[in-house]
């Protein structure tokens, strides 16, 4: 007989940032992570994580809503189910309970990695099988201060760990934006690929002048400048800019992939597990976009290193053209894993060891889980 899922187990994990990072809609000095167990009747234990920033800042699921949602309506939904048959157990939950695809993702990277430990297979050999298992992994300078970010690219171009930075701008004014992206590309630009994120901050007129200075400045991507619902600005920025124009909010299913696409949207989807429900759920939207010729990104929601493994097992199954920001392990000060990744030359490597290919380390996560 197959084996059953036996219990859904969720911890709240909270870990320090090296430093505060600065985004559009908050402030973040501190990740929480959502880890989850799941237990099957032959005693494999697949690990999850579900990750979002700045509680309810950024997107609509908080870490305690997705340990509630998986509580008190995934695991009842899920116990007593035959483990194996991931994309039944996914159509199930979709069936069952709208939305939470935060929650979804962790189940969903338990479940694979319980069935990859089982078959003795890595997630990326469930998921079609590995183009690559060095991936390419920018960092984001987000420190809110000009001289600290310039200082913080210089020390990472010397020691070779990144050649391509991010910039996180639309917290402040727009001509202090523009000052400070200037000064870095001025800075740092002709030895590593510029990017900027607005964080859906700007209106479209404002958007429409932003794109154009910017490109002006050799910045290579641009993400989300426009709200994720103005559609139709976010396609005549990528029509009309040089730019390559990146979609994040806007896409978070095949069909928001489809419905862009459609609209004659010609830039780049940022994947993001999260968004999508998991690892096999996100590769849904990434065929859409290759097949409306729509370059891939592999976004991050600045998970810890369970999230971020899930993450690459999918990405390592597509042709990236704008490579990853699998960077969220470097964010925190600690980690929860026994083995943290490798990032060096500017990338990082995926495991290959059945499942996720991590373990987690019990005396962190005791010391760092929430108190009830």
């Amino acid at each position: 007989m197959s084996a059953t899922i036996e219990q859904l187990d969720t911890v709240i994990v909270d870990l320090p940032t090296i430093r505060p990072h600065k985004l559009s809609m908050t402030t973040m000095g501190c990740q929480t992570l959502v880890i989850l167990r799941l237990t099957r009747s032959d005693g494999i234990v697949g690990i999850g994580e579900a990750t979002t920033i700045g509680g309810l800042s950024y997107g609509v699921e908080s870490p305690e809503a997705i340990k509630s949602a998986i509580d008190t309506y995934l695991a009842p939904l899920l116990i007593g189910q035959a483990a194996g048959n991931v994309n039944a157990l996914v159509a199930l939950m979709n069936k069952c309970v709208r939305g939470n695809t935060f929650a979804k993702s962790a189940i969903e990277t338990a479940l694979l990695d319980a069935q990859g430990k089982a078959l003795g297979l890595p997630i990326s050999s469930l998921l079609g099988g590995a183009l690559t298992t060095k991936l390419p992994v920018l960092w984001t300078l987000a420190s809110g201060d000009t001289s600290k970010d310039i200082a913080e690219g210089e020390k990472l171009l010397a020691e070779g760990r990144h050649n391509a930075f991010k910039l996180k701008i639309g917290a402040r004014d727009y001509h202090t934006d523009m000052q400070h992206t200037r000064a870095i590309v001025d800075a740092l630009g002709d030895r590593a690929s510029i990017r900027v994120d607005v964080n859906q901050a700007w209106d479209t007129s404002t958007a429409v002048r932003g794109c154009a200075e910017l490109d002006a400045m050799g910045i290579d991507l641009i993400e989300q400048p426009v709200a994720a619902q103005n559609r139709e600005a976010l396609v005549h920025l990528s029509q009309h800019c040089r730019a390559a124009i990146l979609a994040d909010e806007a896409v978070a299913s095949s069909d928001d992939g489809f419905d862009i696409a459609r609209r004659g949207f010609i830039g780049a989807y940022a994947l993001k597990i999260a968004k999508s429900g998991g690892p096999a759920s996100v590769l849904r939207l990434a065929h859409v976009a290759q097949a409306a010729g729509i370059g891939l990104y592999g976004g991050t929601m600045l998970e810890g290193t369970v999230g971020t493994v899930a993450s690459l097992h999918a990405w390592s199954t597509l042709p990236l053209q704008w490579g990853t920001e699998m960077f969220g392990p470097l964010l925190l000060k600690d980690d929860i894993v026994e083995n943290p990744l490798h990032f060096s030359n500017s990338s990082v490597e995926l495991p290959q060891t059945p499942g996720l290919g991590v373990t987690i380390d019990e005396d962190k996560l005791n010391y760092y889980r929430r108190k009830e």
